[in-house]
């Protein structure tokens, strides 16, 4: 859809530039100084079969004996004059000038007002009309027809999709569109500066039309990229930091979409830019020149190779930070945001996990491509502490009882460019009669996060990138929620990973993270039915489970509810191997240290879902080296 945008605006121009009615001024003498000089000679361009099809323009000789108003210029199929010839009935369209009509049982479709049959007198408000695509001819009333600069209206994506007569259509009255506004500039326009003109028709495409989609229906500008989005791409805009196994973008960094993209070259950059934006946008044989430059240095890492339409933005670091922002937030000031940081700049990030469980957090890290050089996890269950170590190979430093952390261990082990943790919840959770609420008991625990949050905090002349991230239920009491917020100073947002696996698991999110509120938006990898988690001869009789926690009947659909799968006939529970691939792990990851299936339950239910972490760390990738 970029090549209506990118074409369009240049288009509108010519169309106002260079289409002349009958009747215009001569001058205050005249042509030169005679009546009887003849007019000016003027090139036509008109469009043929195909783009290898169009022919030299034909100048008028000066000294020809034919008169002008007789004369027409045929180009492959389709044949007109430059002007009116000798008629005018005030309506509008002249001949030669490029139109939108329309016909019983099609779209609106783009075409070319021509010369009448010399043996037939035209009729009032009627032309006759060659269409592009098929070179057929109809004789249609003005009030049917629309200038071209009415390209909105006009243009029909379904066509477009669904039939390539009306594809090839598009593409012949862009090209004789672009060669009417050169042409248009190269003889009628010579006082006219050419680069302030091409800047500001730039401008036009960029600031006036979607620059995924091409719709003049914007809502917002584009994070990266000077232009502007509509509100179907704005929420496109969710894959901005999905990535494939390869640790690369799902999908085009201009668009979010595309289905054939080129891959930037540099280490730690990940970006990727499809066919259809490089060719619209930057030039047309674009993609094919840099397919095959190896390595290719992408238009993040070098602006300097941005041309045609696709401009960066010079603040974009900080933009895409702001596009991001939680505005729900009315209490609070918005957190210190950090601009990006280039490519070449970026170090290895180092974590701290304060209750870290069964290594979540390191293995999202790793998963997405991340150089680690230091993760401390601080975690007192033995057998979280097993699975972390082994399933890792002792690269996670574990250290006790968060309680006996002091600044000066912060200053040996930082300093820290990550902190993550969710405090027990046991005693915060309503579900929990027996709760303490946040200021007794586990509850507690939420203070030592804050404690280490404000030693990590760099001081406000330190550019130094930090992130924060605190977890904890949405099932807690409305005065907890509150003192948590006042004391994190921001709301939270709430994410249910149902909508990235198999099992409800909504929880509250706190933190300073680039795009936290952004939607949650599945990939091809994730698993969301229940099916897909479970092993071979069993059936889901759900398609998604309630939560699942440390307690084994939270696995039944309902307090005394039945079972989830389906065995050979008979219900059974689900397998430690399918909670772990419900949660995002691997198969097998908790066996280890000879636990039996409770114990496997109890480290599973106090973790968090991958998916939803990967979701949320993945926006550090602008900010950390990455493999």
């Amino acid at each position: 859809m970029c090549v209506c945008v990118c074409s369009m605006c240049s288009i509108c121009v010519c169309v106002h530039m260079c289409v002349v009615p009958q009747g215009n001024i001569r001058g205050i003498y005249g042509w030169e100084s005679s009546l009887r000089q003849k007019p000016q000679a003027r090139a036509v361009f008109q469009a043929g079969a195909g783009a290898g099809a169009w022919a030299k323009p034909q100048v008028l000789d000066n000294d020809s004996k034919k008169d002008q108003e007789s004369e027409a210029v045929t180009v492959g199929t389709l044949t007109c004059a430059p002007t009116c010839d000798g008629w005018w009935d005030g309506k509008g369209f002249p001949t030669g000038e490029l139109v939108w009509g329309k016909v019983k049982g099609f779209s609106w479709w783009p075409g070319v007002v021509v010369l009448w049959k010399t043996n037939k007198t035209p009729p009032v408000s009627m032309r006759r009309v060659e269409w592009f695509g098929d070179g057929m001819f109809s004789e249609i009333c003005t009030e049917r027809l629309l200038r071209f600069a009415a390209f909105a209206t006009g243009f029909c994506k379904n066509s477009y999709a669904s039939l390539p007569t009306y594809k090839d259509a598009i593409y012949q009255v862009l090209e004789v569109g672009l060669e009417l506004f050169y042409h248009c500039i190269t003889f009628h326009c010579k006082a006219l500066n050419f680069t302030i003109l091409m800047y500001k028709i730039n401008y036009c495409i960029t600031s006036e039309f979607c620059l995924s989609c091409g719709t003049p229906h914007i809502h917002t500008f584009h994070p990266l990229f000077e232009g502007s989005l509509c509100q179907k791409c704005k929420n496109f805009i969710e894959t901005l930091y999905r990535y494939d196994k390869d640790g690369y973008q799902s999908y085009c960094t201009v668009c979010c979409a595309g289905q054939e993209v080129i891959l930037c070259g540099n280490a730690s950059c990940c970006r990727c830019f499809c066919k259809d934006c490089l060719n619209f946008l930057v030039g047309d044989g674009t993609f094919n020149q840099l397919k095959d430059v190896d390595p290719w240095s992408c238009f993040m890492c070098l602006p300097s190779q941005c041309n045609g339409s696709l401009k960066l933005r010079p603040d974009w670091s900080v933009r895409v930070q702001q596009f991001f922002v939680n505005n729900s937030t009315l209490k609070f000031e918005p957190h210190r945001m950090y601009p990006s940081i280039p490519t070449h700049q970026r170090r290895p990030i180092r974590v701290l996990s304060l209750f870290d469980g069964i290594a979540t957090g390191y293995l999202v890290l790793k998963d997405l491509g991340f150089i680690i050089k230091r993760y401390i996890a601080s975690e007192i269950c033995g057998n979280s502490i097993a699975v972390g170590m082994i399933k890792h190979q002792g690269q996670i430093e574990h250290i006790n009882d968060v309680r006996t952390i002091t600044r000066k261990h912060l200053a040996e082990w930082g300093p820290f460019d990550l902190l993550i943790g969710g405090s027990p919840s046991n005693d915060l959770a309503c579900v929990n009669p027996a709760r303490k609420g946040l200021f007794e008991g586990t509850g507690r625990l939420f203070f030592e996060y804050y404690r280490m949050l404000t030693m990590m905090r760099p001081r406000e002349d330190d550019d130094r990138p930090f992130f924060w991230l605190f977890e904890n239920v949405v099932a807690m009491s409305g005065h907890d929620k509150t003192d948590i917020c006042r004391f994190l100073e921001c709301n939270p947002i709430l994410i249910d990973a149902v909508k990235v696996s198999p099992a409800h698991r909504a929880r509250y999110f706190w933190g300073n993270l680039p795009g936290m509120n952004r939607p949650l938006a599945t990939s091809l990898d994730d698993k969301v039915n229940l099916q897909d988690c479970l092993e071979l001869g069993r059936t889901a009789k759900y398609n998604k489970v309630r939560t699942i926690t440390t307690k084994s009947n939270s696995i039944r659909q309902g307090k005394m509810g039945p079972l989830p799968v389906d065995s050979n006939g008979k219900e059974d529970s689900l397998w430690c191997t399918e909670m772990e691939k419900i949660f995002g792990f691997r198969k097998h990851y908790t066996d280890v240290n000879n636990m039996g299936q409770s114990q496997r339950q109890k480290v599973l239910g106090r973790s968090w879902s991958v998916p939803v972490i990967r979701h949320l760390l993945a926006p550090l990738k602008d900010y950390f080296a990455c493999e």
